[in-house]
């Protein structure tokens, strides 16, 4: 069971101890709702899409965590940014792939990998600018836990059929991440190791 706090894309904070304190208020009074969670909590979902914001988003946080809520806040790949959110009570990190509504998917893949081998225990969900199944999936190659759809889905000329297509190209990430992907490499290395074998055994 879950509490619904109203969304906030793209809006600032002002007078964020205000502001949220009524948003919370609001979303306390409209009743539980059904989700696919266990357990009973209180969730909210902070979004700020502007980098410069970072500070006023983790204050954000804090004020919720401290009133009870369960965060689950939007942001940059900012590995400081992220690291403050979950010292102030974020057991979720929300981070971009790109600006909202972009499409342009994962543009700082190293950032984003960065995140989750300095936060290994957090839940990290990608948020925002996937466009593509192969969006979703380079995610979850990366070890994300999840991604965040709309934009990608809603403005498909089949919503059906893409949403079924980025389940599986999620499906397929996790599982690739799952076995173990190689490393890139900066030059050929054979797999099928030529020295010293018989060349009737190497054309065999």
């Amino acid at each position: 069971m879950v509490r619904a706090l109203e969304r906030g894309a793209g809006r600032s904070l002002h007078a964020i101890g205000e502001a949220l304190g009524l948003r919370a208020q609001r979303g306390r009074a409209l009743g539980p709702t059904p989700a696919a969670r266990a357990g009973s909590v209180d969730t909210a979902a902070v979004e700020l899409g502007d980098d410069a914001v970072g500070r006023g988003l983790v204050e954000a946080a804090a004020i919720l965590v401290n009133d009870g809520f369960e965060v689950f806040p939007y942001c940059t790949e900012d590995l400081g940014v992220a690291m403050r959110l979950v010292d102030a009570g974020c057991r979720v990190v929300m981070p971009w792939a790109a600006p909202i509504g972009s499409a342009r998917g994962i543009t700082n893949r190293d950032a984003l990998r960065l995140l989750r081998d300095r936060l290994p225990d957090v839940t990290l969900v990608v948020d925002a600018g996937l466009g593509a199944p192969s969006h979703a999936a380079q995610a979850l190659e990366l070890g994300y836990d999840a991604v965040l759809l709309n934009t990608a889905v809603a403005k498909a000329a089949d919503p059906v059929a893409m949403a079924n297509a980025f389940r599986l190209g999620v499906e397929a990430g996790r599982t690739a991440y799952e076995a173990g992907l190689m490393d890139a490499r900066d030059f050929a290395s054979p797999s099928t190791p030529v020295v010293g074998t018989p060349f009737w055994h190497a054309v065999s």
